[in-house]
């Protein structure tokens, strides 16, 4: 095993910094876990973390004040740290623009504050939509090429990552990995927290919004939380390898059109429509639409029209782990898992899709 290190890790009770934390620990690392207060640390599978062999430190802080708020005799040890891992950030849509500002631009400015002035190596979790609304293909070494982002939380993640690579043209070591949409994990499908695309499908899987602006052939990238975590963390231990790397931890791309079409198998779903967003009007929505349109669905509008694809050549040559592949088999036990927890009401036996119908036929 690599020398053991102590390693601060920023939002270390997020779906991905909790993740991150585990195999930190697992592979024998200790981990200063940053959170707003000594809670218990759960897996995404709903456990709590035994750290082993490794040790976990909580730490109480604030990344929006200067210094992260912390105690002197915590900020010692951080001071120590061999790397920090910062995955905190307001992910959530249509905040406050202030929100966004205050956590995810000036935390990550403090980060680096820190990260600077005791020469620690930092791995950076962004995301890979500050490519902002654009069709074609964002590259790993693309950052602001004038795009415009498609909202609020993603304008705040292009200025921190800026931000990110201001400092490592500073002399700060640097490594900046950039996930798509966090789903569940990649064998099963569970998910701890029901966020990024899942109110969306809540929402149109009950028939609550049936129209919704968008293009067939849009694509919408699903990464598994556990290829998110696993790549984080080989960033942090073979940091030597990953510096100077922008990598794209991007999974399953799945099409409009792949949604509508596996959303079909299920009898329990009612399928949206998607419609041009040039003659869509959301005052021509039923008025019983309207009111979820707008607090939910409507936030997600941007992704509906973007035909983006994601080169990954670099992450690829960096990991050792393969990339995810198959990205309807994918979405079928994200929706399963759902179904099974009652996210998504309760399970009822679907048509096999013909893709399950060709292979059983075949044996």
């Amino acid at each position: 095993m690599a020398r053991a290190m102590t390693v601060l890790v920023t939002g270390a009770s997020g779906l991905v910094g909790a993740e991150v934390t585990a195999r930190l620990t697992a592979a024998g690392h200790t981990v200063l876990a940053l959170m707003h207060s000594n809670g218990t640390l759960l897996r995404n599978n709903g456990r709590k973390l035994t750290p082993a062999p490794g040790s976990l430190t909580p730490l109480t802080g604030d990344i929006t004040r200067p210094g992260l708020g912390l105690a002197d005799d915590d900020m010692r040890r951080v001071a120590a740290a061999d790397r920090i891992v910062h995955c905190a950030a307001v992910t959530d849509f249509g905040l406050p623009e202030e929100r966004y500002e205050r956590v995810n631009v000036a935390g990550t400015r403090h980060v680096l504050g820190i990260a600077t002035a005791h020469r620690i190596p930092l791995v950076h979790v962004s995301t890979a939509y500050v490519c902002g609304e654009r069709d074609g293909v964002a590259l790993e070494d693309e950052l602001d090429v004038g795009q415009r982002p498609g909202n609020a939380y993603e304008k705040s993640k292009l200025t921190a990552e800026t931000l990110v690579h201001t400092a490592a043209g500073e002399g700060l070591p640097v490594t900046v990995v950039r996930p798509s949409i966090v789903t569940g994990a990649a064998r099963t499908g569970c998910v701890r927290d029901f966020k990024t695309i899942y109110p969306v499908l809540r929402m149109v899987t009950r028939g609550l919004v049936r129209t919704i602006p968008g293009h067939y052939n849009a694509a919408l990238d699903l990464v598994p939380v556990d290829r998110v975590a696993d790549l984080v963390t080989e960033a942090a231990t073979r940091f030597e390898d990953a510096e100077g790397l922008t990598l794209h931890a991007v999974g399953h791309p799945l099409t409009l059109r792949d949604f509508s079409d596996v959303l079909a198998e299920y009898p329990s779903f009612q399928v949206p429509r998607f419609v041009p967003p040039s003659s869509f009007s959301a005052a021509a929505l039923p008025d019983a639409e309207r009111p979820f349109y707008d607090r939910v669905v409507s936030l997600y509008d941007t992704y509906f029209r973007r035909r983006i694809h994601f080169d990954a050549t670099r992450a690829a040559a960096f990991s050792a782990r393969p990339a995810p592949a198959g990205g309807r088999p994918y979405l079928r036990r994200l929706l399963d898992h759902c179904l099974k927890v009652g996210y998504l009401g309760a399970p009822v036996p679907r048509e096999p899709s013909p893709a399950r119908s060709e292979r059983s036929a075949s044996r």
